[in-house]
């Protein structure tokens, strides 16, 4: 299995690049965030492998850092997600800003990835909800709030005021992060509506 590989960029294909390795030209296929990372033909490069053996074929896939890799990896155990799913994944968002997105139960930002609709961008949320976290620089604090309100455990007015911050057209985890912050100011008994005044004072900063 072929685990990383340090060579010169001989050139690019629309998703791919050939990368020269003491004379063997290796075909590695990576997202497009990747491709526009790398050095111009003839400077040195270094890419994180992930090796897919088939019957028919033998394919490279390469990434600038091993988290990419990781990633890559994670997604394809998602029902329904393949490497052509995974590298369009890894194109529309950085492994920092994929894992704050599922870490927050933001499909939306999974969902803007062309390919994936709805439905798999759910399942991606759901099924590595678990695993984000870790890999997640967002406050703990707000990622326990975004699982709350999304599996209904939240209590009702943070639920309400997250949702009102919403419909005044904040982003998901945007309205999470501002309610967390309030309602740990205004302590647990506050009401909906002096969260959602704290929470507008936090998103005007």
């Amino acid at each position: 299995m072929i685990g990383k590989l340090k060579g010169l960029i001989d050139s690019y294909g629309e998703d791919y690049v050939i990368l020269d390795v003491g004379g063997v030209g290796y075909q590695v296929h990576c997202s497009a965030r990747t491709l526009q990372h790398l050095p111009s033909p003839g400077e040195a490069a270094v890419l994180s492998i992930e090796t897919y053996v088939r019957e028919d074929q033998i394919k490279l896939f390469g990434f600038r850092t091993d988290q990419e890799r990781e990633w890559f990896r994670l997604l394809q155990t998602v029902q329904g997600v393949g490497a052509k799913v995974a590298l369009a994944v890894l194109s529309t968002l950085a492994p920092s800003d994929l894992a704050n997105a599922i870490a927050l139960r933001d499909k939306a930002a999974v969902a803007r990835t062309p390919g994936v609709g709805p439905k798999v961008a759910e399942r991606i949320v759901t099924e590595l909800k678990d695993k984000a976290p870790a890999f997640a620089n967002v406050d703990p604090a707000v990622v326990h709030l975004a699982g709350a309100v999304d599996d209904q455990r939240a209590p009702r007015p943070v639920a309400d005021a997250i949702s009102a911050l919403v419909n005044l057209g904040y982003g998901q985890p945007q309205a999470a992060a501002a309610i967390a912050s309030a309602s740990r100011s205004a302590g647990e008994n506050a009401e909906t509506a002096q969260l959602i005044r704290l929470g507008l004072k936090e998103l005007a900063k």
